[in-house]
């Protein structure tokens, strides 16, 4: 009697992954939330990869390490799933359909973004885009801005962002010292109320700078983002705006928040927007290398976080950081939402449509993706009404 080789099941499971993951990354809408739902309902509910403790596991794990949480779980389901092949196929499984819609979007957008039907679009899509966001703050702020503490670690953020302090210090500054009031109650008062002084003398202030673009500028720029960044994939926004808008004006506020709008647009994660900013900057070496810089630490903080889960899920002194940078992720938010709306809600028309993108999210809580393409009809309505 014959038996299977022992490799048979690891190549089903590849297989397995590769089509799971292919298939999400063109269908998966509606933000990290909404694909965190649908991995659930694949690997747990239905294809019984996982048990839910496992899956939560892995989920605050995912929380624990900076970069976008959706893609960092396609990485470790895969990894868990099939060994080392599936932590590769299920990370580019999951974005690359993604970058390459995005992709065409871009070299559409380069082509014909000033025509009055383009235009049009992005006029309406906008308004939806901020609305969007705004409902994600309040989401997340009922979950995060829970006790006194994290309210005045927001608030400080959001002042301290307008006062130009460089945001990378505030998101790990706020994750330190959030960790350290939290755990060392030895600590006095007074000395928890001045710890966040020293953020203020690391002249880390946000100056402009007419640094010319080069691709290994974009690259380490995007390298950086993908390092670094905690929370919702929205809070892009505040370090792409302070690097790209504000410190050497390699872009304006609409270029950017039509990249946000492509990605908000598209399945997969939201930091394919970066695929459309290099392609803006840069054409399509632009568009890969900033791809390859913002999604490249994923995979790295993935493979370095795997053994030590167990670790991770016990650990006081990582949840209060994590506590910590979210309650930042929510002040740097919250500063970016305003500058974006002010570029996007300059007329009747588009008030309108960012009031009726609320009363639907509120009553209905319809699906973005509709809400979006509702919104690029109505932009393009009325554009050629005008």
């Amino acid at each position: 009697m014959q038996t299977a080789p022992a490799h048979t099941s690891d190549r089903q499971n590849l297989l397995e992954v590769t089509s799971l993951f292919f298939k999400l990354g063109l269908t998966a809408f509606g933000g990290p939330a909404a694909h965190t739902a649908i991995m659930h309902n694949e690997v747990v509910k239905r294809r019984r990869w996982l048990s839910d403790q496992e899956f939560l596991d892995l989920l605050g794990a995912t929380n624990l390490i900076p970069g976008p949480n959706s893609t960092e779980m396609a990485i470790h389901l895969g990894l868990r799933r099939a060994g080392w092949a599936g932590f590769f196929i299920g990370g580019l499984g999951f974005t690359l359909p993604a970058v390459l819609m995005v992709l065409g979007l871009a070299w559409l957008y380069v082509n014909f973004g000033n025509l009055p039907q383009i235009s049009g679009v992005l006029y309406g899509i906008k308004p939806v885009i901020v609305v969007i966001i705004l409902q994600a703050l309040w989401d997340l702020g009922h979950k995060v801005l829970n006790r006194p503490f994290p309210i005045l670690v927001a608030g400080l953020v959001l002042g301290s962002y307008f006062l130009g302090i460089n945001e990378v210090a505030l998101l790990l500054g706020g994750g330190v010292i959030f960790a350290l009031v939290t755990n060392l109650r030895e600590l006095s008062l007074r000395k928890q109320g001045f710890a966040l002084l020293p953020l203020a003398g690391l002249n880390l202030l946000s100056t402009t700078s007419s640094l010319p673009f080069s691709l290994t500028s974009l690259f380490l720029i995007f390298l950086k983002v993908g390092a670094i960044l905690y929370g919702s994939g929205y809070v892009l926004l505040a370090f792409l705006r302070a690097d790209l808008v504000v410190r050497y004006g390699w872009l304006s506020d609409q270029q950017l928040l039509d990249a946000i709008a492509v990605g908000q647009m598209t399945p997969g994660p939201l930091f394919t927007s970066a695929t459309f900013i290099g392609y803006l900057l840069g054409g399509l070496p632009g568009a890969l290398l900033a791809t390859l810089g913002i999604f490249l630490p994923s995979f790295f903080f993935v493979a370095l976080s795997s053994p030590l889960i167990p670790r991770l899920r016990g650990s006081k002194w990582a949840a209060a950081f994590l506590d910590g940078v979210n309650a930042t992720s929510l002040g740097l938010m919250a500063a970016v939402t305003w500058h974006l709306a002010r570029t996007s809600l300059v007329d009747l028309p588009s008030l309108l449509i960012a009031g009726a993108t609320f009363g639907l999210l509120a009553k209905y809580k319809i699906n973005t993706t509709w809400l979006i393409l509702g919104g690029a009809l109505l932009g393009g309505v009325i554009t050629l009404l005008r």
